[in-house]
């Protein structure tokens, strides 16, 4: 039983109140059938920007009610403030402003978000000094709303006003449960809103390595459950778990080494033949071999950066050379916080991660002139059957070590991918989320 757990549990709550020791909230998740969020949206802005209005506008057409003031008494479900009006360090008072008399009254797992123009979008530099202010805003207000909240800033591009609502929708519902302190960027895009937002990955194709179990079976799962025919890859070893989750989510199975030479064009064949193509590829195959740099065997170097990086590079290779990748496709890779901070004993690892980021951030620009968008997400501590076999302290330690003061769950990872995947995130492009909790690891 690992503490979360205990701390729910009669006894648990009986210590926990004596002896005055941590007890994290438990998030809210998402439900289908639920909606966005379950209570008011408290709106404000900085005066001359330029989201307030239409944000008011998509929160009443999705049915949240976006409102200037929030009853005496009455908690706001989330607050958002529209900074795009700050143009120099002396306006960013009036964020201050805003949120000191309404912090306090955030609801349990509340929502903040800031919207603001990304540095290099401004018009010069006190406004761009400004705006990367909001940086630190952001990231301090999460770590001091507790209580289940998150906070998020979001950069959205001149032009780019109709290209919010899909992450508007992502980050104030409870699919967004364990991402906090993040910045997303949002560039002008052709937006395909979907006709059902319950499953808005009707009728696309996905791809998912890594698929047999932990955090693949569930992104497998999400994005079955959002529509998605999910073509599940593994390795031949694990032909029977992957199977088990392909009939689970209604799926197909595709058993390939992704290192071996000729599994590139295997696959794009395959995806070909079968399914006319894919829309989504999820990169989720991984692999640790920890060890010390100057005690770490040339093979365990190889194997890592060849399972976690460069196969990455030569399936999209295949896939966007022999136009498999339909025009207006997903990329999601998984990278790692260990990617962003480094981590003792995982050289290999790390630098493999690392060099995920560096492979979405340049392929972005390339890849938008084919209308294909790629993003990658960061897992910090997760709640798999691997974390689960870490030493007691050292796992109680890694739950704690973020905002949140727990681990995430697999679904968190899942339902980040699941929104990047989305078509009517096409404004989304060469972003690192991190599903972390807002870790005090890395930036």
């Amino acid at each position: 039983m690992g503490y979360q757990q205990f701390a729910r549990s009669g006894p648990g709550r009986f210590l926990v109140r004596r002896l005055g020791l941590p007890n994290p909230v438990q998030l809210r998740r998402y439900e289908p059938g639920a909606p966005v969020i379950g209570g008011p949206v408290l709106l404000g802005g900085a005066p001359g920007g330029r989201l307030l209005e239409p944000v008011g506008k998509l929160l009443a057409g999705i049915g949240v009610d976006g409102e200037a003031e929030v009853p005496e008494g009455e908690r706001p479900a989330a607050v958002g403030f529209d900074a795009t009006g700050i143009g120099s360090s002396e306006a960013l008072r009036g964020a201050y402003e805003f949120f000191h008399p309404v912090l306090r009254r955030l609801d349990r797992c509340g929502r903040v978000i800031v919207l603001g123009t990304a540095p290099a979008d401004c018009a010069d530099p006190r406004e761009a000094t400004a705006q990367r202010a909001l940086g630190g805003l952001v990231r301090s207000i999460g770590k001091e709303v507790g209580r289940g909240a998150t906070a998020a800033l979001v950069y959205v591009a001149p032009g780019a006003e109709g290209a919010v609502e899909s992450t508007l929708r992502f980050l104030l519902s409870g699919r967004s449960a364990y991402v906090s302190g993040q910045v997303i960027r949002i560039g002008p895009a052709e937006v395909e809103t979907p006709a059902d937002w319950e499953r808005p990955l009707a009728g696309r194709v996905a791809l998912v390595t890594g698929a047999a179990r932990g955090i693949g079976e569930a992104i497998a799962g999400v994005l079955a459950r959002d529509g998605a025919h999910v073509v599940c890859l593994d390795v031949p070893a694990q032909g029977d778990a992957l199977a088990t989750v392909a009939n689970r989510c209604v799926g197909s199975t595709l058993q390939v080494d992704i290192t071996a030479p000729d599994a590139p064009t295997r696959i794009a064949a395959y995806l070909a033949q079968r399914h006319g193509g894919v829309d989504i590829v999820v990169h989720n195959a991984g692999v640790t071999r920890d060890k010390r740099l100057a005690n770490m065997r040339a093979e365990q170097w190889d194997q890592v950066l060849g399972i976690n990086l460069t196969a990455q590079e030569r399936i999209d290779d295949a896939l966007l050379d022999g136009a498999v990748l339909r025009a207006g496709g997903r990329i999601v890779s998984v990278s790692s916080i260990s990617g962003i901070a480094g981590n003792v004993g995982q050289t290999n690892y790390a630098t493999s991660k690392a060099g995920v980021i560096g492979m979405v951030q340049s392929l972005a620009p390339v890849l938008a002139e084919h209308g294909i968008t790629i993003n990658a997400v960061a897992p910090g501590f997760i709640e798999t059957k691997m974390t689960a076999a870490v030493p007691l302290v050292t796992r109680e330690i890694g739950r704690r070590l973020n905002s949140l003061a727990q681990g995430g769950l697999p679904v968190d990872v899942a339902e980040t991918i699941a929104w990047l995947a989305g078509p009517a995130s096409g404004g989304l492009s060469g972003n690192v989320v991190r599903v972390c909790g807002q870790s005090m690891l890395g930036a």
